[in-house]
Order: structure tokens, then C-alpha cells, then sequence
């Protein structure tokens, strides 16, 4: 008696969880295990500074990590983005009132 064979392509296989968000996109999911404990404190500290979950944290060192955007970035739009969350300040401006006239350096005035 004969078999028939049966000869599936292979199926790929991707190595990480996916998540759908509230808007429909599949999101990636990463698991780190063997994490030193100080290391995990540090994040929780982190986090607890910015206000923020300790998920939200990782994610946004994991950002500035591997994102091109940041690199791109001059250092005042970076200082602006880090201090952007502390808020802006009101300065009152002083008025302006006209400059002196500048001296005359020519050297005939007084010859």
C-alpha cells in the first residue's frame, strides 16, 4: 500500500508576542528576564521621577535607544523636549526705548 506524502511550506514563525492597540495596530511585546534587581529599582525610581509606569519608561529608553529621531535633533530642541514637561515660564519684557547715537570714531570732531 502507498502513502501519499503531504508537503507543507514552511511557516514563519516570528519571535515575539503581538498586542493589538486601540487603534488597530499590531504592537510588539519584549520580555527581559535575568534583570538585576538594582537595575529593575533604578527603572521603578526613574519612572516614579518622570511619573510615569515603569512600562512606559522602558519603552521611552528603548525609544531614544534605537530611534534615529533623537539623532537628528539639535541640542536646544532636545534641552526644550527634556524641560518641556516642567512648563513654560511668563517673563515680562521691558519696554524698549531707542539706543544711544553710536560715537564717531572718524577723528574729525574734535581736530
Amino acid at each position: 500500500m502507498q502513502r501519499a506524502r503531504l508537503t507543507l511550506a514552511p511557516a514563519k514563525s516570528y519571535d515575539c508576542n503581538a498586542i493589538i492597540d486601540y487603534t488597530g495596530h499590531a504592537m510588539a511585546s519584549l520580555t527581559i528576564r535575568n534583570l538585576d534587581d538594582s537595575v529593575k529599582a533604578g527603572l521603578r525610581l526613574r519612572a516614579a521621577k518622570h511619573g510615569q509606569s515603569m512600562e512606559e519608561e522602558a519603552r521611552q529608553i528603548l525609544r531614544e535607544a534605537v530611534l534615529p529621531s533623537a539623532v537628528n535633533e539639535g541640542l536646544g530642541s532636545r534641552i526644550h523636549r527634556r524641560f518641556a514637561v516642567l512648563g513654560g515660564v511668563d517673563l515680562s519684557l521691558p519696554e524698549r526705548t531707542p539706543s544711544r547715537s553710536p560715537p564717531d570714531l572718524s577723528g574729525t570732531e574734535g581736530a
